[in-house]
């Protein structure tokens, strides 16, 4: 069985690095770009030094900040007018996921045709999309890099999961100096949707000794450095770790996919719109604890990359160690520690569940779960500790 690894072709760290935006995109023959963004970094400085830098090299813009949080179809549909009403031949996705995913989906519609909804799944484009370039935001979701995109279904009240090689940005850029501004709460979320990813990936049935490798090097880095950006966002070494541990968790869910964490979290922000990153902090713990008996090992290697005290435990006892330090964790960074807090309603749970069970990140959650475990995690999330 062949085993496949994505990453985009180039990847630009540092601070100052977004300033190699300009000549980047005009490498890609890039004339006019399409700036996808959200709404506040429409208006933001940040967006007109985008523009100046894509300016002096020779590349003219046009900025369409509607991408709301957690995407819609409707998104992509206003979008892809934007990009032929303005006769744009590639796109900058500015932000964090949000606008990654938003880009992603004008992209594969301008160049694919149809409606978003016919690429929900795995590989159901036929073209390249445009010349894309992700310059990243946040430290949190790795879309800058990865091949997935959510987009919220609005009629169905679900997040399509699409997963495509074709959706990968050519290009990635992690200015830390672009992360600055991001409040602590964003800051948290965004960490722990990292860590998520990260831990997904390395209990996932598709993990591989590379992935295995991205994913405990950014529980490690994640753990040391994500209170510390938390706890002061101007502390350039920290939001340059993040940056990195975040990238490293892309690299390692891009290629092992991930599980119903995720799967789950997607119903809650289709059904309820949401901060994906607060939904999988809260269902992490959970869907662990359930997970234990599924890779049982993998978890005691998980409690180690994140400085708990295991030796001489069990395996069993250090999974347990594990799935108890995912949830302080969150607690600690002042995430709300239950879904009830975030008022969601239990008489959507069944529901919720039979989507998640649909949804593409489940097949390699490490453990198969019936309708009615899913609901069960879903009730013990919902009432916390």
């Amino acid at each position: 069985m062949s085993t496949y690894y994505f990453v985009p072709s180039r990847n630009v760290f540092g601070e100052g690095s977004v300033a190699e935006t300009g000549h980047l995109m005009k490498s890609l023959g890039g004339t006019k770009a399409m700036i996808v963004t959200d709404e506040f970094l429409a208006s933001n400085p940040m967006t007109t030094r985008i523009q100046a830098i894509l300016k002096e090299a020779g590349v003219d813009s046009a900025v369409f900040g509607k991408a709301e949080p957690n995407p819609k179809d409707t998104n992509v549909v206003e979008g892809e007018t934007f990009y032929h009403e303005n006769r744009c031949d590639c796109i900058l996705s500015l932000g964090g996921g949000s606008s990654h995913d938003c880009a992603k989906g004008i992209g594969l519609v301008a160049s694919n045709g149809g409606k978003i909804a016919d690429y929900e799944g795995v590989d159901k484009a036929h073209e390249a999309l445009p010349p894309l370039v992700a310059v990243n935001t946040t430290a949190g979701t790795a879309s800058e890099i990865t091949r997935f995109c959510i987009i919220t279904d609005t009629a169905r009240k679900v997040k399509m999961c699409i997963v495509d090689w074709r959706v990968t940005p050519a290009i990635a850029i992690n200015d830390p100096e672009l992360m600055v501004g991001m409040p602590s709460s964003l800051t948290a979320a965004t960490g722990m949707d990292a860590l998520t990813h990260a831990v997904e990936a390395y209990v996932s049935t598709d993990a591989n000794p590379l992935t295995d490798a991205a994913a405990i090097k950014a529980i490690d880095k994640i753990v040391h450095y994500l209170p510390q950006a938390v706890a002061n966002g101007d502390y350039m070494k920290a939001r340059s770790e993040m940056a990195y541990a975040q990238y490293l968790a892309g690299v390692a869910f891009n290629n092992a996919s991930l599980g119903y964490v995720h799967a789950m979290a997607h119903q809650l922000g289709g059904y309820y719109n949401l901060p994906h990153g607060v939904c999988n902090a809260i269902l992490l713990p959970y869907v662990q604890e359930f997970n234990l008996i599924g890779n049982l090992e993998r978890f005691a290697v998980i409690a180690k990359a994140m400085d708990l005290n295991v030796d001489g435990m069990s395996p069993f006892e250090a999974g347990e160690a594990c799935v108890y330090g995912l949830k302080t964790f969150g607690r600690y960074l002042g995430i709300p520690q239950n879904l009830r807090s975030l008022g969601v309603d239990p008489a959507d749970f069944e529901v919720m569940a039979e989507n998640a069970m649909k949804d593409a990140c489940a097949a390699t959650n490490p453990r198969k779960a019936t309708k009615d475990q899913i609901i069960a995690i879903f009730q013990k999330a919902y009432d916390g500790d």
